[in-house]
């Protein structure tokens, strides 16, 4: 499904599930400002993400997964949905979140180890980054089965019919749309996600950003048919588009959109794309494709296909052009001085939001944290709640480091000790006045030492 071709013409466009007239109809409001505007969130997101990977290479992330190339693909797409429509994204889907209103810096706080998330999912409709790959599928169709009994409920409450059919589901207010890659359609999860949505007609779209590879893996080695064609042996429609159109991936999403809304189920669209950079900065892409097919990609950049698009329909100009550029700059420039303003968390805060209540083997990892850093502080307690987290809590091993272990006890086997000497080994300084950790903490475990040799159990408390 195309309507803007590589070097800018206008074309109309059909498939097996959607025809040409319908493919119009949702784009028939779209006026050449519009298009315009979308030409320029391609623009900053395109500069944020470059700034986002320099900032990596200077040491300031600890990771980017680059979107380079896949502008079109998450700006048509993210300027398809409604404000209360839900988003379900993977980990690259920076421009899906710059139109949802989500904070550029927020993100780049996850990659830089500063935060968590960083953003409420309820007020932008965009859930958090997803870093298991596949499980947002399964959050995704969820909530939207969610969503669909809750306009089942209201129904019934209002004396209307309860919608039983299996074809037909309930109308809906908002609609629900799950990000992920071509990799990740092989994953178990998205399997799972398309039975359930299926069989429960959850009002879902599945958007495929089929970028031809699976970090170093080919779509061919991934899958023998298209991956639009996996709808259809789950019972709904499946449509691929031309990924580096913004305006086909606005039409097609906004008419799965709509089947979703109108209690039509879920629709899978296949976003054929491409990723210009590494799947991450620690990838080396040059390692499994080659420079020409890179070339040719990039003839097909879905930056300039609307630059000559709106170039040829007069309305944009190489001033309003450099206009934009010059915006993205700025954005570019203040993401970079809020990045590195962003504050170093306290390093005990990282257990703070694991769990509601706190389980004895977060408790114990706290309490190793805080011993290594010279803190003193002693383990809480563990939850009355759970008598399994309380004998783990009790039961757990010192941490695997010699110079911890405690003073009275005897060596586990005959083993040579360890070759690094403890006072080789950084500390922080104790306090003024205080005992060194390892005193306090060979004076508050009578506990055995870990295993000389490592292995499974020198990590895991169970």
């Amino acid at each position: 499904m195309q309507l803007l071709t590589p070097s800018g013409q206008r074309v109309a466009a059909a498939g097996p599930e959607i025809s040409a007239q319908e493919i119009e109809a949702h784009i028939a409001d779209v006026t050449s400002a519009d298009l315009s505007d979308m030409y320029a969130d391609m623009v900053i997101v395109r500069r944020l993400d470059e700034e986002a990977t320099a900032l990596q290479r200077q040491g300031e992330l600890g990771l980017w997964a680059p979107l380079r190339g896949q502008e079109a693909a998450q700006v048509g797409s993210a300027r398809a949905l409604a404000p209360d429509d839900m988003a379900f994204p993977s980990y690259r889907e920076h421009g899906v979140a710059y139109c949802r209103g989500v904070d550029p810096v927020a993100i780049l706080g996850l990659f830089r180890g500063t935060a968590h998330g960083g953003w409420d999912p309820n007020e932008h409709g965009f859930a958090l980054y997803a870093i298991v790959v596949g499980s947002q599928t399964l959050h995704a169709t969820g909530y939207a089965m969610g969503v669909s009994r809750e306009a089942s409920q209201n129904g019934w409450r209002a004396g209307q019919k309860p919608a039983a059919e299996a074809s037909k589901g309930r109308a809906v207010e908002c609609a629900t749309i799950a990000y992920f890659g071509d990799g990740a359609s092989s994953q178990g999860d998205v399997g799972e996600a398309f039975g359930w949505a299926a069989v429960f007609n959850a009002p879902v779209v599945f958007f495929c950003q089929n970028n031809q590879y699976a970090i170093s893996e080919p779509t061919s080695r991934q899958s023998r048919v298209p991956i639009s064609h996996r709808a259809a042996g789950h019972g709904f429609p499946g449509v691929r588009v031309d990924g580096n159109d913004v305006l086909a991936t606005l039409a097609v999403t906004r008419w799965a959109l709509a089947r979703a809304r109108a209690g039509e189920g879920p629709t899978l669209i296949e976003a054929v794309t491409y990723r210009m950079g590494a799947h991450t900065t620690a990838d080396d892409p040059t390692r499994y494709r080659d420079a020409d097919e890179v070339a040719r990609w990039a003839e097909r950049d879905p930056l300039a296909r609307v630059r000559a698009y709106l170039t040829a329909q007069n309305a944009l100009d190489d001033a309003a052009a450099a206009a934009i550029a010059a915006r993205a700059d700025e954005a570019a420039t203040e993401l970079r001085r809020r990045c590195l303003a962003l504050p170093d968390p306290e390093p005990l805060s990282m257990f703070d939001h694991v769990t509601v209540v706190e389980s004895g083997h977060v408790a114990a990892e706290r309490a190793d944290l805080a011993d290594f850093l010279g803190t003193g502080d002693d383990p809480p307690a563990p939850s009355s709640t759970s008598p399994r987290a309380a004998s783990a809590h009790a039961a757990r091993p010192s941490p695997a480091r010699p110079d911890l272990a405690p003073a009275d006890s005897a060596p586990a086997s005959s083993a040579p000790a360890s070759s690094v000497p403890a006072s080789s080994v950084p500390r922080a300084p104790s306090p003024p006045g205080s005992s060194p950790p390892e005193a306090s903490l060979a004076a508050a475990r009578s506990v055995a030492p870990p295993p000389q040799t490592p292995g499974p159990e020198a990590s895991c408390p169970r």
